[in-house]
Order: structure tokens, then sequence, then C-alpha cells
């Protein structure tokens, strides 16, 4: 499954061309993609996967980056 959801987010395919190598439909990925991301999945692996290279000495935060949006408000909106 992971696999599957991380060639939708690599490729720019979309889930309804999901190979069928992969086993589980479009739908079934996507469905799975919705739940993990609903249950914060990716947040906690991105800050496992930071822990891990932190432990190891392998991050240099010298070359980190903090990126946002701004959105400018309409008609005097907060």
């Amino acid at each position: 499954m992971l696999a599957a959801i991380i060639f939708v987010a690599t490729s720019g395919c979309t889930w309804n061309q999901l190979p069928p190598g992969f086993g589980p439909s479009g739908v079934t990925a996507f469905r799975r993609f919705t739940e993990w991301s609903q249950a914060r999945v990716w947040a906690k692996l991105h800050r496992l996967v930071l822990d891990e290279l932190g432990a190891r000495g392998e991050l240099d935060w010298s070359r980190c980056a903090i990126d946002s949006v701004s959105v400018r408000a309409l008609k005097g909106g907060r």
C-alpha cells in the first residue's frame, strides 16, 4: 500500500492510473491515503525519520529551510 501511495505521489499519475502491479486498486490506495492522512501518519513518519537521522548524526540543520505561503486578504479581511 505504501509503495502504491508513494508511486502516485512521485509519478504524477492519478489514483485511477495506478498500475495493477501494485496490488491494491487506485480507489483502495486513495482511501488508505486519506485514512492515514487523517491519522497524521505522514507527520509521525517524518518525525521518526528526522529522529533516526539525527541520532546517526546525519542531519545538517544549517541546510534546512522553512517554507510558508501568504495569502492576501481581500476587501480588508483579517
